[in-house]
């Protein structure tokens, strides 16, 4: 029987690509926090997780370079954020706080991911080696 390692981790490989897209935008709000006119970006996970869902569904190779990827989240998934606090006068939309929270929720389900894998991968390891050792 042929083991299908796109159904054990297949879902998991692909929130592991949006985390890492969505702590990559969120550090460049920190970065930009004091820009003048700087927009506040984000990616809705629950929108790009179901797109590379679908993505991933689909055997196309990718022969062009303006072929479609599966990879990256794509800029029609990076929207701006509304802000809940007034403007401070310099049109900057970044909230510190609001996007260190996020990128430290973001970092631990990433990390949680992570560790969920290993655990699928220790026990594809066991179920190979017929429970024999680590």
């Amino acid at each position: 029987m042929a083991i299908n390692l796109d159904k054990l981790v297949g879902f998991h490989q692909n929130a592991l690509k949006v985390r890492n897209d969505k702590m990559e935008v969120i550090a460049g709000n920190l970065a930009n926090a004091n820009t003048p006119g700087y927009k506040s970006r984000g990616i809705d996970f629950q929108q790009a997780m179901a797109r590379a869902q679908h993505s991933s569904g689909q055997s196309m190779t990718r022969t062009h370079d303006k072929h479609m990827s599966g990879g990256m989240v794509s800029s029609t998934e990076i929207g701006f954020r509304i802000p809940s606090q007034p403007d401070t006068g310099d049109g900057n939309t970044v909230e510190v706080q609001r996007e260190r929270n996020e990128f430290l929720d973001t970092g631990m389900r990433y990390q949680a991911t992570i560790e969920f894998l290993n655990g699928k991968v220790k026990g594809m390891k066991k179920a190979i080696s017929g429970g024999q050792g680590q």
